[in-house]
């Protein structure tokens, strides 16, 4: 199967413009692409699994991968998808965040002998006159146009500032600046993105003429992957430090049933053949399924050592002899104040302590874990999306356990 038609399979192309050329060039492994990130944390999370496994496929299949670190645009802000304005970074920030970034990239992606490149916008945005822009770029834009944008419609409702309209056309920008400096040909992004792709593309035909190589893909339910990145109680880290493998790995062992099969299919690297056979699994079979796509993406970020140590603990947890007889707290809607509970009241509630000044106690004596990881925060909250799937394990002392549901 080509990679083209292997994307497509997987669920990973929403739209296209130029299907037949784009075919053309991935298949051929032609493609110059490029895939922006946003350095908004020091750390990417799971939402950008998608993005990073794509470039690693396109990659494989003899493309070149370029990945665009929006330092400039981070000085800005994307609006697409937010009803504020976000929060204005350092220089020093960006960059600290844009090292990080690319330590975590460089497990999914070669940059070696030329491979794929890391760039920042910020090397041409930074250095771009106010006065050229509106002569050279401005003229290409029409407002009318812009305002209809998907990207713009929900700060539209509680008001838009000049400086986040500019976005749009940075954006756009960036695709002209990498087709002429590193003969970019392709942009990818998530169906969120579009308008601004599309801003791209129309620059680039507009000033270098209707023959110029330039084209946009975007990923089927990448939106969706961003939600992937955040639990209703935080972010699922690719960062050890912020994630242990063993979170992250009871993070995808959890997911709906609705949706492991799903999350294999575009996320791992098992070939498709094999995820075919899974698609009739159900009941038994799909907690089978998603300790195959736990194992495969801790793998993947952590290595196999720590997928298999990730593995282990969890299945010591929820074994026939712990899980079976392990006692069971069911929790309702009304025990979850405002949406969320802290960590010492369920402990309380959990019966694993008599009290809240003895639950403080534990905790600061380091004898509380959460999922087999040592809770080390009195404030810690949870929400009921911590407590779906299997439920949560908590645990003061050696042999004192509690499974947490939801009713």
């Amino acid at each position: 199967m080509k990679i083209y038609d292997e994307l497509v399979a997987r669920g990973l192309i929403a739209q296209v413009t130029d299907e037949e050329e784009i075919k053309e060039l991935i298949n051929n492994g032609k493609a110059v692409f490029y895939i922006g990130f946003d350095p908004t944390a020091d750390s990417l999370h799971v939402g950008h699994f998608m993005a990073l496994c794509l470039m690693k496929r396109l990659q494989m299949a003899g493309n070149k991968p370029i990945a665009l670190i929006g330092g400039g645009t981070g000085m800005i802000g994307d609006p697409s998808g937010r009803s504020d304005m976000r929060q204005m970074m350092t220089v020093e920030q960006i960059q600290h965040n844009c090292d990080c970034f690319k330590e975590q990239m460089s497990k999914f992606i070669d940059f070696s002998d030329g491979k794929a490149m890391m760039v920042n916008n910020a090397d041409w945005l930074m250095d771009l006159n106010y006065i050229e822009v509106l002569r050279e770029v401005g003229p290409h834009f029409s407002v009318n146009r812009m305002l209809t944008a998907e990207c713009y419609k929900q700060r539209m409702e509680k008001g838009l500032s000049f400086l986040e309209f500019n976005y749009m056309i940075m954006q756009s920008y960036d695709f002209y600046a990498l087709f002429q400096k590193y003969g970019c040909n392709m942009q990818f992004g998530g169906d969120d993105q579009w308008s601004n792709m599309l801003g791209g593309t129309e620059l680039i035909r507009r000033k270098l003429g209707k023959d110029a190589y330039a084209m946009t893909i975007t990923l089927l339910l990448n939106s969706e992957g961003k939600k992937m990145g955040k639990t209703q109680s935080g972010a699922v880290w690719l960062d050890p430090n912020k994630t242990s493998p063993f979170e992250f790995y009871q993070y995808w062992r959890n997911v709906g049933d609705a949706d492991v099969l799903k999350c294999i299919r575009m996320l791992t690297f098992l070939p498709l053949e094999e995820i075919d056979r899974m698609d009739s699994w159900e009941g038994a079979q799909l907690n089978a399924a998603k300790e195959i796509l736990a194992f495969e993406l801790t793998k993947l970020v952590h290595g196999e050592e720590e997928a298999a140590k990730a593995q282990e603990s969890a299945r010591a947890l929820f074994s026939s002899g712990n899980a079976a007889n392990m006692p069971t707290v069911a929790l309702s809607a009304a025990d979850l104040e405002s949406g969320s509970i802290d960590l010492l009241t369920l402990l309380v509630k959990s019966e694993l302590v008599p009290s809240k000044s003895e639950a403080r106690r534990a905790v600061e004596q380091g004898g509380v874990t959460v999922n087999g990881e040592k809770a080390a925060d009195i404030k810690a909250v949870f929400a009921a999306g911590d407590f779906s799937g299997d439920g949560m394990i908590l645990k003061r002392g050696k042999k004192n356990f509690r499974r947490i549901i939801m009713k």
